[in-house]
């Protein structure tokens, strides 16, 4: 579930030396460099199925990792995490930051074969403020007074006030106006089939199975030298962890127990090269807001008291992650290290729900008020054993203090589509990325509450939203870091989550792939300079 304006940062931050992040630990054998080569295939696992590959539409990141290898958007962050242009040659900005002036490619084709101009950015522009398109990420582009075209390659953005995710809310994933326009998005074969400018051509989705995408000879930075990428749906991190160590796929996301011993043998010694690094994410006990157990803020505190964290770091993950105080990582410019913590108290949990009116329990043990067992359902994505361990840990510390906790797994599509989208859920265990510039407008501000939007909590703090509309409207980092410490501290008064954890990353890629290039944006930022050499291919990718 992330922003398309992040979605490069689905494989997220590696030698984390940048605004003081902390070193990488990386797994690599030394071995001799080989010439590149064109061909081969990646096959990468993920337990969840894509919903929607028109970027647009979708806030599931499954879905946003495949678009990110199918389209560009005008800019995009290096791998040290500066502002480059992606579809964008060039770009000037007014003395004021008011006004951008983008300088667009020249010669580059949409995947049909037919430009790509001015006018597919102003129809992007068009439709992502829409109010008919069902998308959560209108917020940035309402900032916009005017769009224009100049010419075929020349299009100008007028903004009436600062915005200070202005230039990086341009990453955004440009669509064909050709295939698009005067035409209902929602029904767009695109969904399915999608056609963009970026370095891989969409080929096949079985769903459920996998989607295949095949190299774009005519990419505008260079054809990449893997011909394809198969991603594989594999709900089960058991079974996937099979077919890795049977070496049917080449990549995926470690569990710490694989990380830390299942893959400690000579076979993945010498068949994977293992990467460990803190997220650039973290993981949370969401509530509904709307359900009347989690109004009173009492409650939710009580509930992040009663769950002990580093139980949860040393037991779920062996120690790989850190303790999530709130949205932003530490380390970050943006953190506030100094915000309310809820270090394990059971004893002030019941005081609080004894304040809050849960005073009887029943037979069971279980707190009651007005006659109404405290009984909630958490439901969390099948495939994903490190979250479920989570809620099996945290079923068991909230019935210590008289909570009763039902667990309930869902497969990933039916999570997202019947129960997030459609807010019938009374509490979750889920996680965000972390993007680079702090703007949490989408999730939090309570404007982003409709159906398909992010704050699908239901959170309303008229405070907060001040606080988010101010950051996002000064360029002064100081300024903006004294409204987002403030933000912080509010969400930890009120706990509209229970913010549990910060991962590490930890990830394999089979030894036969090679360039891979560790850097402070991550792991993806050269993909398509990433090669097998050509002794070493095992499949072929036919058109």
């Amino acid at each position: 579930m992330c922003l398309w304006r992040i979605i490069f940062l689905i494989l997220v931050a590696l030698l984390l030396s940048a605004c003081g992040r902390e070193a990488a630990d990386v797994e690599i054998s030394a071995r001799a460099d080989k010439p590149p080569a064109y061909g081969d295939i990646i096959v990468r696992g993920d337990i969840g199925d894509a919903s929607n590959l028109i970027p647009l539409l979708a806030s599931d990141s499954p879905s946003h990792t495949i678009a990110g290898l199918i389209y560009n958007g005008l800019v995009k962050y290096d791998k040290n995490m500066n502002i480059i242009g992606d579809l964008a040659e060039s770009w000037n900005i007014s003395p004021n930051g008011l006004v951008i002036t983008f300088h667009l490619r020249q010669g580059v084709k949409w995947h049909d074969g037919k430009p790509f101009t001015a006018r597919d950015v102003l129809y992007t522009y068009k439709v992502t403020v829409d109010p008919k398109t069902p998308t959560a990420y209108a917020g940035d582009f309402l900032k916009v007074k005017k769009a224009e075209v100049l010419d075929d390659y020349t299009f100008r953005v007028i903004y009436d006030k600062p915005f200070a995710p202005a230039l990086i809310s341009w990453s955004m994933s440009v669509l064909p106006r050709h295939l698009l326009e005067g035409k209902d998005i929602t029904k767009s074969e695109l969904s399915r089939r999608p056609v963009g400018t970026g370095p891989y051509i969409f080929k096949e989705w079985v769903a459920g199975q996998k989607i295949v995408l095949v190299a774009n000879p005519d990419y505008f930075e260079g054809r990449p030298y893997i011909d394809g990428r198969v991603t594989r749906i594999i709900p089960d991190t058991a079974t996937m962890f099979l077919e890795l160590r049977a070496r049917n796929i080449d990549m995926m996301g470690l569990t710490p127990l694989q990380y830390t011993r299942q893959t400690e043998n000579n076979l993945f010694r010498q068949n994977f090269d293992k990467y460990r690094y803190l997220a650039f994410a973290y993981t949370y006990l969401g509530y509904n807001l709307k359900h009347p157990f989690f109004a009173d803020k009492r409650v939710r505190q009580a509930i992040s008291y009663a769950i002990n964290k580093e139980e949860i770091i040393s037991g779920v993950l062996l120690g790989l992650g850190k303790p999530a105080t709130g949205p932003y990582k530490p380390g970050t410019w943006a953190y506030n290290e100094n915000v309310k913590k809820y270090d394990y108290n059971p004893q002030k949990a019941r005081e609080l729900l004894r304040a809050a009116g849960w005073t009887k329990t029943n037979k069971d043990g279980i707190l009651e008020k007005d006659g109404r067992p405290f009984t909630f359902e958490l439901i969390t994505n099948q495939g994903n054993e490190t979250r479920q361990k989570c809620a099996e840990i945290i079923q068991r510390q909230l019935k210590e203090v008289g909570i009763d906790v039902k667990i309930r797994i869902l497969e990933w599509a039916a999570f997202i589509n019947d129960f997030i989208n459609k807010r019938r859920f009374e509490a979750i265990i889920l996680g965000w990325t972390i993007p680079l510039d702090p703007d949490a407008f989408d999730v939090w501000h309570s404007s982003k509450t409709a159906p398909q939007e992010l704050n699908f909590i239901s959170y309303k703090n008229p405070e907060v939203d001040a606080l988010l509309e101010k950051a996002r409207s000064t360029f002064d980092q100081k300024q903006r870091k004294k409204y987002y410490n403030r933000f912080q501290e509010i969400l930890a008064e009120d706990q509209p989550y229970t913010f549990l954890y910060v991962p590490d990353e930890l990830i394999i890629i089979s030894k036969r792939i090679r360039n891979i290039e560790p850097a402070p944006i991550g792991l993806g930022h050269n993909f398509i300079r990433w090669f097998v050499p050509k002794d070493e291919q095992k499949y072929t990718m036919s058109r």
